[in-house]
């Protein structure tokens, strides 16, 4: 991927005071964003092949798991068997029906390093805010910083960054732990968080970052 400074558009938006950085803060939490069986499968119809991002995806999950660091996974599942819970999306992409309850699509891919006691959240629509309990959860961990890894960079991460900007949490976003069934859109959403609401980083930096925590000082 090019580095998002080589984007014809960035000098005009830092000109403009774009792009600043917000920097990690003192107590992260780690996000593993909807790496199920639904999204994961490339064979299944909202599936794509993300081993890379799951590789990634594991670095942190061991860095976090070495600082006491939480971790919460993210699962889009619908109980209803009309899709009713899924509103106007079960008609948008027909796709979300491989994500029913009944199914395996919307069950953790078993190649990530899920430890017993990590979260998992269910929800039903983009952000992993909306609808659900996330934010309180953080709160009550003291959470300033949200490293995020996951699918689509396009949808749920991108959702998720925006929210988390507007609700006070730092958004990271790990550039080679997020992964789209779309370069295109991949690559122009990693190029409007940076700009607008999040910091796209390395898993170099990232990894730093977790490893310089105080081992069991994380919330």
């Amino acid at each position: 991927m090019t580095h998002i400074s080589q984007h014809p558009d960035f000098a005009f938006f830092q000109e403009r005071g774009f792009a600043v950085r917000l920097g990690f803060g003192k107590r992260p939490a780690v996000m593993v964003i909807d790496l199920t069986k639904g999204f994961t499968d490339p064979a299944r119809p909202l599936g794509a092949d993300l081993a890379p991002q799951i590789g990634t995806a594991n670095a942190l999950l061991d860095a976090a798991a070495a600082r006491n660091v939480p971790v919460i996974f993210t699962c889009v599942r619908y109980d209803d068997p009309l899709m009713r819970d899924a509103g106007l999306w079960a008609i948008k992409q027909k796709g979300s029906m491989s994500l029913a309850a009944s199914g395996d699509g919307h069950e953790i891919d078993g190649r990530l390093h899920r430890r017993e006691h990590d979260a998992v959240l269910y929800k039903k629509y983009a952000s992993c805010f909306f609808g659900t309990d996330l934010a309180s959860r953080l709160q009550n961990l003291g959470v300033d910083t949200l490293i995020l890894t996951g699918t689509s960079t396009s949808g749920c991460v991108r959702a998720t960054a925006v929210d988390a900007c507007q609700m006070g949490f730092r958004p990271m976003i790990v550039a080679e732990g997020v992964g789209d069934r779309s370069a295109a859109a991949h690559t122009q959403s990693l190029f409007d968080l940076e700009t607008k609401y999040a910091d796209v980083v390395s898993l170099d930096e990232t990894l730093a970052y977790l490893r310089g925590l105080p081992a069991g000082d994380a919330a």
